[in-house]
């Protein structure tokens, strides 16, 4: 059964000896974040979920690290592992299964009706009553002072709110999306929305800035794993979140209309703010200790108005930290790397898999092996990915062939090292990047470098044998591995 919320996850957790209570007061200001920030770090059963119990000066309790590990990103989205969320959806959006050729028969086309007509079954439902709205604050009541968001570096402008759904609508479409901004808390009623120029919710205000009209916002702070998980994801702009958290729940999620603002936000959060962003304000944002391992430079951002916070009786208040990696956010990355590998060959077939490293945070460095059919097709993957929706921010591309285990950097490493020539091999361009990348000149764009560490053949200027690798006779490797414990081990 899905979760209806983010307790019932912290439930399972907690069965699963994935939690830690932490019962002493701990401060926001910091203390919280080394805490989370040794403990994310540690390995095995020693990186664990933290929940603080005892925040001085709030009465709601922080969950942290409650994604930080490949195990519960599982457990969040309830799969055995995350190419089975993949899986599911390559059985959707295959071209044989959506158009059969000339030569499938009827039965091979009524065989797919059921799969489209799954995905009819997630479009979010709307409840008059939600959790969510147990207690609704408006006007002077609004303090965002009560919520114990977190400053998580000495050198962050302020307290931010890392885990936010923030839900916009479009105003061409009407679809909502739900996107994760950090918002840095400047009083009791605003904050800063860190709304980066490539992500659906910078459009959408661009679109009413550019009608001088205000834009209604809300945020959603957590819910059900699902929804969380989704607003990460880099969904295209006519797919909303609620219907794929409504299909990686398999079930469709609740949402309830806000207070102050017309928007419908998910009826199982903790908190809910409600409020609007006004065209042409913009006010002093950062620094703050970014998923780089760097701190991101203070800049000019839009200013978001609170004009209401509605909250569960109980509410507690979900945070992740970002910083040097590895923190939570490589394993939320991870989870859109194996969930959306499909979706990326439905555009590029030849692509077999593909790794984004948790040291390059996701955007700087991607890994692909394909299965090589021709001179330069090494060459045209790199040039796939710079082409492909948000993987365009990519810095670094490296191709491998099919029998390289992409996901042992130490074999990577390898092929690179003995398969590239540079002159050859390497590709220089520029383009966009992403806009925390503090290497490049300019914010937002720079040089970019494609390695084909492939094979190469006549076709590619290569005139001499390529050498075979040096691997055991298999017929010995069998004998020794039945012989292994006479030797003594």
């Amino acid at each position: 059964m899905p979760y209806e919320n983010i307790r019932d996850f912290i439930a399972v957790l907690e069965q699963n000896g994935e939690l830690v209570r932490i019962k002493s007061e701990v401060d926001a200001v910091l203390e919280i974040a080394e805490i989370t920030d040794r403990v994310s770090k540690e390995k095995g059963t020693a990186n664990k979920a933290l929940l603080f119990e005892r925040v001085r000066n709030s009465r709601f309790p922080v969950l942290t690290n409650a994604f930080g590990t490949m195990r519960r990103m599982c457990l969040a989205l309830e799969v055995a592992n995350l190419d089975a969320i993949g899986q599911r959806i390559r059985e959707i959006v295959d071209p044989a299964n959506l158009f059969p050729g000339p030569g499938a028969g009827i039965m091979d086309k009524l065989q797919m009706l059921p799969k489209l007509a799954e995905l009819s079954n997630y479009f979010p439902k709307t409840v008059k009553k939600a959790p969510c709205q147990d207690v609704v604050l408006t006007g002077e009541q609004v303090d965002l002072a009560t919520i114990p968001v977190l400053q998580c570096w000495p050198d962050d402008g302020g307290r931010f709110i890392t885990l936010p759904m923030v839900c916009t609508v479009d105003p061409s479409t009407k679809i909502t999306n739900v996107g994760m901004y950090r918002m840095q808390v400047y009083d009791r009623q605003t904050t800063g929305m860190h709304w980066h120029k490539h992500k659906d919710g910078a459009r959408h205000y661009q679109q009413y800035e550019a009608a001088g009209k205000r834009m209604e916002v809300a945020v959603a702070i957590g819910g059900d794993p699902a929804i969380i998980y989704a607003s990460t994801a880099p969904l295209p702009p006519a797919i909303g979140e609620y219907v794929f958290a409504g299909f990686l729940r398999k079930r469709p999620l609740e949402v309830v209309q806000c207070k102050t603002v017309d928007i419908r936000v998910p009826a199982e959060a903790e908190f809910i703010l409600e409020g609007f962003v006004d065209p042409g304000e913009r006010r002093l944002e950062g620094p703050f200790g970014d998923h780089t391992g760097y701190y991101s430079e203070a800049d000019q951002y839009p200013v978001f108005h609170i004009t209401a916070i509605t909250h569960r009786k109980d509410a507690l208040y979900p945070a992740t930290l970002v910083g040097r990696p590895p923190q939570e956010d490589a394993y939320l990355g991870k989870a859109t790397e194996r969930i959306f590998l499909p979706l990326l060959q439905m555009v590029a077939p030849d692509i077999l898999d593909m790794d984004m490293p948790v040291e390059g945070v996701f955007h700087n460095n991607v890994i692909v092996k394909i299965k090589k059919r021709y001179a330069g097709h090494g060459k045209k993957a790199i040039h796939t990915i710079w082409g492909t929706g948000m993987l365009m921010l990519s810095k670094f591309v490296i191709v491998c062939d099919e029998d390289v285990n992409i996901h042992d950097y130490s074999e990577v490493t390898w092929k690179v090292m003995n398969h590239v020539d540079p002159l050859r091999d390497v590709v220089i361009t520029d383009g966009p990047l992403d806009i925390l990348d503090h290497s490049c000149p300019q914010i937002g764009f720079g040089g970019k470098m494609g390695v084909d560490a492939t094979r190469k053949g006549p076709g590619e200027g290569f005139s001499r044998p390529w050498p075979n690798e040096v691997k055991m006779d298999p017929a010995v490797q069998k004998m020794v591995d039945e012989r292994w414990k006479e030797y003594g081990f």
